[in-house]
């Protein structure tokens, strides 16, 4: 299992998490589709639960909250970008255009984070590790294996995320209008055009799980009362799908091209 025991480096996407309206019922869902195992957390953290892939903690889920009177937030996953010094990476996000949604909180003894949306719309999360420094298992079946940026404009996602994070934006060798996100020369994560979304869709970062067999685990997701938004299909990096789960979270299913 590839087991992650070094920090994330500034920029690497470390973590993903679900705000979900029906914490339960997401638990449920998760546990049963990708084998994970998790509860609903201690109050002092919003009963926010660390869900486990064989002990080793994979992606969170916790409950939708906010503030009075503001709407709840989306049933969406966010992708947390790591950074050494959550105060900094705000004040460079704000420099290079970025938006604050919540600004630097202190998460207990963990560690730090921050929400923000770039230039053109996408929200993402930023992860200063403290006790906790985040998945600790990827690229592996019921794992989180990538993270994709899908905007509207990759020149100004370029710039963004260069001057935030150090991240450089590249074109994918052998991909027609796809880019690979890299730090310190390793790819971290894609990004690709929103004119390959349906209409109307704002940019986002989607959450690609990496699973055994993509067309059956497909097939439990419908059973289970998630969508289906693109069917599996074969491209260069493995046969994955385009899903939404029960409560509407779109997220992607991989099974990855041997290495």
């Amino acid at each position: 299992m590839p087991e992650i025991t070094t920090p994330y480096a500034t920029g690497t996407p470390c973590w993903v998490d679900l705000m979900a309206k029906d914490q339960r019922a997401a638990l449920d869902f998760y546990g049963d589709l990708l084998g994970w195992q998790g509860q609903p957390g201690p109050s002092e953290f919003g009963g926010y639960a660390v869900c486990e892939l064989d002990g080793k903690a994979v992606a969170g889920i916790g409950p939708a909250m906010a503030p009075e009177g503001m709407p709840e937030p989306p049933t969406v996953w966010t992708s947390y970008l790591a950074s050494t010094d959550a105060q900094a990476t705000q004040d460079a996000i704000v420099s290079a255009g970025g938006t604050l949604i919540a600004p630097v909180m202190d998460v207990g003894d963990l560690g730090r984070m921050l929400v923000a949306a770039d230039p053109q719309g996408a929200v993402f999360g930023v992860w200063q590790p403290g006790e906790f420094s985040g998945a600790r298992v990827v690229n592996e079946p019921g794992a989180l294996t990538w993270n994709e940026l899908h905007t509207s404009d990759v020149l100004a996602a370029t710039a963004f995320y260069g001057e935030a994070f150090g991240i450089e934006i590249e074109p994918m060798e052998g991909a027609d209008s796809y880019w690979q996100l890299t730090v310190a020369g390793r790819a971290v994560g894609g990004a690709t055009l929103l004119a390959n979304d349906p209409p109307g869709t704002p940019a986002h970062w989607l959450t690609y799980f990496a699973v055994d067999d993509t067309d059956s685990t497909v097939d439990a997701l419908v059973k289970r009362g998630g969508t289906v938004l693109a069917p599996p299909f074969d491209m260069m990096a493995g046969r994955m799908a385009v899903v939404a789960d029960p409560q509407g979270a779109p997220f992607a299913l991989i099974k990855p091209q041997p290495m």
